[in-house]
C-alpha cells in the first residue's frame, strides 16, 4: 500500500471520465471435416462492457464483472463448486473494496457491501473455510492500523459479520482450513510489520498468535495438512532484506497456530524488469517481487509439499525480461527444490512473464499457476493473461494456454499514479476439483477493469443464430459446437429452454443424438419443436456445463414463430367459413378458425374501428381444409378490432375485443 492512498485520490476522477474504445472483430475457421461451416462472430461493442456483461471472442468467454481499482482477492467454496467471489479495490473512501459473487458458475452479480464501520482501505483478499463461510479481510483506518474482516454465510450474496482482523500497516493475507482435522475452519490472517492472528470460532474473534519480521511487503499465509492430520500444518513467509535482495523467511505451525518454527531463509527472487523509483516495474507499471505460498490439501500423492511460486528476471539485473518459476518443499519449507520454469515461451529474451499467482486444488492435487504475458503482442504496451496446470507436483507442467480472450493494455498512461504507473500489487485464482476460476485486471477498455475466466476450458458456439418455425408442430435444428478447448478433456453436458413462456402452445428442445460431448472439436444437435405457439419472438437458451457444473457457457438463438396456419382436418368443407375468434375478449393472443372449399389465395387482415388496417398476417395459397391461425396482438393497444377473410371470391368479417 506504499503510495497508494496518494495514487487512489489522483486518480478517481480521471478514471470516472473514461470512455470505451477498441472495436474488432475476429475470424474463426472451423475443422472442414465437421458439420458446421466456417463462421464469423463478432465480437461484443464495447457498451456491452457493463458489470456481469460476457465478453465473448473467439467463442471464449471472459466476465467483465465491474471497473474498480486492481488487487483482486478471489476463492472458491469447497463444498459449492458453482460458487466464487471476488473482490477489487474501489476508489471510494469508506468502501475499501467491491465483493462480487456467483452461485451458479454463470451469472455474476454486486454483493450487498459489509458495514464496515470504519474508514476502510484496499488490499482485499478472500477465503472460504470447510463449512463455505466466506471471509473477506480488508485494510482500514485513515492511517492503516489493521483490517477488517466480514463474514458471508450464503456465498457472497451479503455479509453479517464485521469484526477487526488483523493488525498492522500493510499488505494483509488471509487463509482458511477447508479440510476436517482438529483445526477445522481454523482461519490464519497476516500483515505487514510481520503479525498473526487466528480465529478458532468461525470468524467471530482474532488473536495474536505470532510475530516476525516482515520489514517489506510480501507477507502470506496457507495451510495444509501434517502428516495424516488435516489442516495440521500453517505457513507464513515474511519479506526481510532489500527490494532488490530479498529475504524469504518460511515459518511451520504444526499446532493450530500456538507455536511457530523458523524452517529456511531463502534468497530465491531478485529483480523483476525494471527497477525505478525504489519499485519493480514491467512498462513502466509497477509490479511485486514476492512470492506465492501454497499447499497441496489433497490425499494423492503429493499431500503436504508446499510450493513456492514467484517472478525473476533472468539474467538476474534490472531491465531484462522476468520468467515465471516453482520450487517446492517436501518438509515444511526447511529444504526447498531446484527452480522450475513455468512458462514455456522460447522466446523468454524478449518478452515478460510475470504477475504469478497460484492455487492448489484440496479434490486433486492440481497446481494451477496463472501469470500476465507478452509473448503474442507486438506492441510494448499489451499483454495477456496465461495459465498452466501441473499434475506432477510441480515436474513438469502443461503447454501454457491463453486465459484472457482479448490482450489488453498494462501501460495505462491514463491511469496515472506516478512512476511507475499503477497496475496493483497481485490477483489471484481459485478451483473447484475441475476448473479455477481465474481474476485479474486489465485495461482493455483504457481503464481498470475487473474480469474473470474459466481455465481449463471450452469455446462455445450456436449455429445459426436465429431461425423460424412455422405453427403447429414444426421444428428446426440448431449445432452446440465446441470448436475448440483449452486443456479441457472432461464431458460437456448440454440443455436448452425457449424463453419467454408462450400465452398459448408450448416448445420442446430435444438433442436427436444425444446432450453430452466428450471429445473436441465436436458438435450436437439441438431441436425445437413447437407445439400450436403463440406467433412472435422467442430465445432459445442453451446452456453447457462440464460434470460438476463448471465450466459453464450460455448462447442463445433467436426464434420467430410465424403466423403460418394449421389444418385441423383432412376432410374437405362444403363451404367456405370464418369462425368466432376463441378466445374472446382475449389478451394478447387468439386462435382463429376458418374452413377452405377449394384452394385458394387467402389473406387475413385486421382493422380497427375507424377502418385502419393494424395488422396482416397471412397471404398465402392454401389446400382445402379446416385451418386455424394464432394471432399476437401484443403491439395493439385494448379496443374493438375487426378481422377479414379473402379467400378467393369469399370475404367474411368478425370482431374480436383487445383486453390488456
Amino acid at each position: 500500500m506504499f503510495q497508494k492512498r496518494l495514487f487512489l485520490l489522483s486518480c478517481l476522477f480521471i478514471v470516472i471520465g473514461l470512455t470505451f474504445t477498441d472495436f474488432s472483430y475476429s475470424q474463426k475457421v472451423i475443422d472442414p471435416n465437421k458439420d458446421y461451416p466456417v463462421y464469423i462472430r463478432p465480437e461484443l461493442p464495447p457498451s456491452m462492457y457493463m458489470p456481469g456483461a460476457v465478453i465473448t471472442i473467439d467463442d471464449y468467454d471472459n466476465w467483465h464483472i465491474g471497473t474498480d481499482f486492481a488487487e483482486v482477492g478471489m476463492a472458491g467454496n469447497p463444498i459449492v463448486p458453482t460458487n466464487f467471489a471476488a473482490a477489487w479495490n474501489n476508489l471510494g473512501t469508506t468502501i475499501g473494496a467491491y465483493s462480487y459473487y456467483t452461485l451458479n458458475g454463470i451469472d455474476w452479480l454486486a454483493s450487498t457491501q459489509p458495514t464496515w464501520g470504519a474508514v476502510v482501505r484496499g488490499d482485499p483478499v478472500m477465503a472460504f473455510d470447510g463449512l463455505g463461510n466466506l471471509y473477506f479481510d480488508n485494510m482500514y483506518g485513515s492511517s492503516i492500523t489493521g483490517t477488517k474482516v466480514a463474514k458471508s454465510t450464503n456465498g457472497g450474496v451479503n455479509y453479517s459479520l464485521v469484526v477487526t482482523g488483523g493488525t498492522g500497516n500493510d499488505k494483509n493475507w488471509i487463509a482458511a482450513v477447508q479440510t476436517g482435522g482438529p483445526y477445522a475452519n481454523y482461519i490464519y490472517q497476516v500483515m505487514t510489520p510481520g503479525n498473526i492472528k487466528r480465529s478458532t470460532d468461525l470468524g467471530a474473534t482474532f488473536t495474536q498468535v505470532g510475530s516476525f519480521s516482515n520489514t517489506l511487503p510480501g507477507m502470506m499465509v496457507c495451510v495444509g495438512p501434517n502428516g495424516s492430520t488435516n489442516g495440521g500444518a500453517a505457513y507464513v513467509v515474511t519479506h526481510t532484506g532489500s527490494s532488490t535482495a530479498g529475504t524469504y523467511n518460511f515459518y511451520c505451525s504444526t499446532n493450530g497456530g500456538t507455536t511457530w518454527v523458523l524452517k529456511s531463509t531463502q534468497n530465491f527472487a531478485g529483480y523483476v524488469g525494471t527497477y525505478v523509483s525504489s519499485r519493480h516495474s514491467v512498462q513502466n507499471m509497477r509490479t511485486r517481487p514476492y512470492p506465492f505460498i501454497i499447499a497441496d490439501n489433497s490425499n494423492g500423492t503429493f499431500r503436504g509439499r508446499l510450493y513456492l511460486v514467484y517472478t525473476k528476471n533472468n539474467p538476474n539485473s534490472s531491465g531484462q525480461k522476468p520468467n515465471i518459476y516453482l520450487r517446492y518443499s517436501d518438509n515444511q519449507g526447511a529444504n526447498w527444490s531446484d527452480s522450475v520454469r513455468v512458462n514455456d515461451d522460447a522466446n523468454t529474451q524478449n518478452h515478460h512473464q510475470w504477475f504469478p499467482a497460484s492455487w492448489c486444488d484440496i479434490n486433486t492435487g492440481h497446481l494451477y499457476i496463472k501469470w500476465l504475458d507478452t509473448r503474442d503482442c507486438p506492441t510494448s504496451d499489451s499483454c495477456m493473461v496465461y495459465g498452466t496446470i501441473s499434475t506432477d507436483g510441480g515436474a513438469t507442467f502443461a503447454p501454457n494456454q491463453k486465459i484472457s480472450n482479448k490482450k489488453f493494455r498494462i501501460n495505462c498512461t491514463s491511469c496515472n499514479g506516478g512512476t511507475p504507473a499503477y497496475l496493483g500489487d497481485y490477483d489471484y485464482l481459485a478451483s473447484n476439483g475441475k476448473v479455477s476460476m481465474v481474476a485479474w485486471t486489465d485495461f482493455r477498455n483504457n481503464t481498470f477493469g475487473n474480469y474473470v475466466g474459466y481455465f481449463p476450458d471450452f469455446a462455445m458456439r450456436m449455429n445459426p443464430t436465429d431461425g423460424t418455425i412455422n405453427n403447429p408442430n414444426g421444428f428446426a435444428d440448431f449445432k452446440m459446437v465446441v470448436p475448440s478447448v483449452k486443456l479441457y478433456s472432461d464431458t460437456v453436458l448440454v440443455s436448452g429452454e425457449v424463453t419467454p413462456t408462450p400465452a398459448i402452445g408450448s416448445f420442446a428442445v430435444s438433442f436427436p443424438n444425444g446432450n453430452k460431448l466428450t471429445s473436441y472439436p465436436d458438435s450436437l444437435t439441438v431441436r425445437v419443436t413447437v407445439n400450436n405457439v403463440t406467433t412472435g419472438a422467442y430465445v432459445l437458451n442453451v446452456l453447457a456445463k462440464g460434470p460438476n457444473g463448471t465450466p459453464v457457457h450460455k448462447r442463445t438463438v433467436s426464434i420467430t414463430v410465424s403466423g403460418a396456419t394449421s389444418i385441423t382436418s383432412n376432410e374437405t368443407p362444403l363451404t367456405f367459413k370464418l369462425e368466432q375468434n376463441y378466445p374472446n375478449p382475449f389478451n394478447p393472443v387468439t386462435r382463429i378458425n376458418y374452413s377452405i372449399a377449394k384452394a385458394s389465395d387467402v389473406k387475413i387482415t385486421v382493422f380497427n374501428t375507424i377502418g385502419k388496417q393494424v395488422a396482416s398476417f397471412l397471404n398465402e395459397k392454401q389446400d382445402p381444409g379446416n385451418h386455424f391461425v394464432i394471432f399476437n396482438a401484443n403491439s395493439l393497444s385494448t379496443g374493438v378490432y375487426y378481422y377479414k377473410i379473402e379467400a378467393g371470391n369469399f370475404t367474411d368479417v368478425k370482431k374480436m375485443i383487445l383486453l390488456k
